[in-house]
């Protein structure tokens, strides 16, 4: 679980939004144990209070459960919770981005055809099933 301590996304954030994404993924499936908190801030190189706050996010959520005595354990709805969350997260990415677009005179035409680019898979990744917009055919 990679952290940037230069990014602007605080580290409990990206923790939170790593543990999410894995959970969505079904890398942690409901009633599995997370790592503790003490194992992932020493993996992680981070102070243990920024990876109970990333866990008391994640409680809040309902994308986890504390046994006390135990560790922190998906919930049971934890994989809903963490597809709920992640789609939350991306539509705020989005709408930070056509802000920012907007903010640039930029047509939603215009914007539309940046978004499509951006969900071009990466080199070696299979290509999502997904329509073209007549503005992305234009660019090809």
């Amino acid at each position: 679980m990679p952290v940037d301590p230069n990014s602007h996304v605080p580290i409990y954030e990206q923790i939170v939004e790593h543990i999410r994404g894995l959970v969505a993924a079904g890398v942690y499936r409901p009633g599995e144990a997370l790592p503790s908190i003490r194992g992932l801030a020493l993996d992680l190189v981070v102070n243990p209070n920024t990876v109970q706050r990333a866990y008391q996010e994640l409680q809040r959520e309902g994308l986890i459960v504390k046994r006390k005595g135990l560790g922190a354990f998906v919930a049971q709805q934890g994989d809903t919770s963490a597809q709920r969350g992640s789609e939350s997260a991306v539509l705020a990415r989005f709408a930070d981005g056509i802000q920012t677009g907007r903010a640039a005179s930029m047509s939603q035409s215009h914007i539309m055809t940046i978004f499509n680019r951006a969900l071009r898979p990466v080199a070696g990744e299979s290509a999502p099933d997904q329509a073209t917009s007549p503005e992305e055919r234009e660019d090809s």
